[in-house]
């Protein structure tokens, strides 16, 4: 799932010493909390298996390092009131930059999740240096709204981006061979050069994922299938309540999922599912294609071009829902993407219309659900990404204790 430097099996098979073990023990105290909002010493000593004595010592240096805040206490039971500890939202800062096909997105986030500072680009197609020289002024800018003297509370930046970025040439409308350079050029170590901060990367449906596991509604639900509809369609596995990533961090690629065309052809689930045809079809009818790319613009009014774009994307997208959950019996698929609100509600009741409408014996289709995150998740996600691996644990340890 995330591009850091190579560990050996040896390294793999070496057991806790004291400092990793306190280690692992303050990131489980600091991810329960963050799963639930706050949480009493008690209900931590609980979910944790820990014993009292020990969460008290944990919470006692979180409290000091500035991790971790006492919220009122709660009286009205027998004993000592109860008070809740919560994320000291101001204790780790991180930025998530999604790079997408139309646009580079840059957030600021604190250790609560919530977005501080945020800054957008727009494009025809991503070139690296146009992007790094976005990110770099963009974390340069954001990081002075966090305060003098406390950049060493910065965990580092999270980088969403599609895998193989040079390989949709011909969908983006530019000639072979223009985007050949992300094949040698490495966005983490070109921008911890420029900013001095660690930087990791994922798949961009793959952060999306996460960012809905870790802050949205897919928190909710062990296994689900995500789905982001934006300029080319993709997604994310989530088993256990945990992000599968695969042998190659690749798993849930749906836009590469193969689906029969109209007439018998071999096409994939992108050929159907992705905005960059809704674009498409604008263009056909003589409309300007960069519309769905303005906040103001209500998509309402393409009337029977969005219509006809959405009866076939939920058409596919159903197929492709029921060919995942014939291998992973998911319990949800969670819908989301770069459009109005309003609108991927819209497909979401056409994929359930879709899935109504024919016989999948053999298998039951999981409930299909709107995401709650929208075009922030990609970046959400990124963001995310220095936090969990610094101070966080993988959400699938902490079902093991809760």
């Amino acid at each position: 799932m995330v591009k850091q430097k190579e560990r050996s099996d040896k390294d793999a098979s070496i057991g806790f010493n004291q400092k990793k073990v306190r280690a692992y023990n303050e990131r489980l105290v600091l991810s329960l909390i963050q799963r639930h909002g706050a949480l009493a010493k008690s209900e931590i000593t609980r979910r944790s298996g820990l014993s009292a004595q020990a969460v008290s010592v944990i919470i006692g240096e979180l409290e000091k390092d500035g991790l971790l805040l006492r919220g009122e206490p709660i009286r009205g039971r027998v004993g000592q009131p109860s008070v809740p500890m919560r994320l000291n939202p101001d204790g780790i800062f991180s930025f998530g930059l999604k790079v997408g096909r139309r646009s580079a997105d840059l957030i600021l986030i604190d250790f609560a999740g919530e977005t501080r500072a945020s800054a957008r680009i727009t494009y025809s197609y991503p070139m690296p240096d146009l992007v790094k020289a976005f990110a770099t002024q963009g974390v340069r800018d954001m990081s002075l709204q966090i305060g003098a003297g406390q950049q060493d509370k910065i965990a580092g930046i999270g980088i969403a981006l599609p895998f193989q970025l040079w390989s949709w040439e011909d969908k983006v409308g530019v000639a072979a061979g223009t985007m050949d350079v992300w094949k040698t050029f490495d966005i983490a170590q070109e921008l911890e050069s420029a900013t001095g901060l660690n930087a990791y990367t994922q798949n961009d449906c793959t952060a999306a994922c996460s960012a809905e596991v870790a802050f949205g509604r897919g928190m909710a639900f062990s296994d689900s299938l995500y789905i982001f509809v934006g300029t080319f369609v993709g997604g994310g596995v989530a088993l256990n309540n945990s992000i599968y990533s695969g042998r190659t961090r690749n798993a849930g690629a749906l836009a590469s999922m193969p689906m029969p065309g109209p007439d018998g052809e071999d096409k994939q689930l992108i050929d159907f599912a992705s905005l960059y045809f809704l674009e498409e079809m604008l263009k056909e009818k003589g409309l300007d294609p960069t519309l769905l790319q303005q906040q103001s613009f209500d998509w309402t009014n393409l009337g029977a071009i969005l219509e006809e774009w959405l009866d076939r994307a939920a058409h596919y997208i159903a197929l492709a829902i029921a060919s995942a959950t014939a291998i992973i019996d998911f319990e949800v698929a969670i819908v989301d993407g770069t459009m109005p609100a309003s609108v991927r509600d819209a497909l979401v009741e056409k994929i359930r219309d879709a899935i109504s409408q024919r016989n999948w014996q053999g298998i039951e289709l999981p409930v299909v659900l709107e995401g709650t995150l929208g075009s922030p998740a990609r970046a959400l996600g990124g963001a995310s990404l220095p936090l969990f691996i610094r101070y966080l644990l993988d959400q699938n340890m902490l079902f093991n204790h809760a």
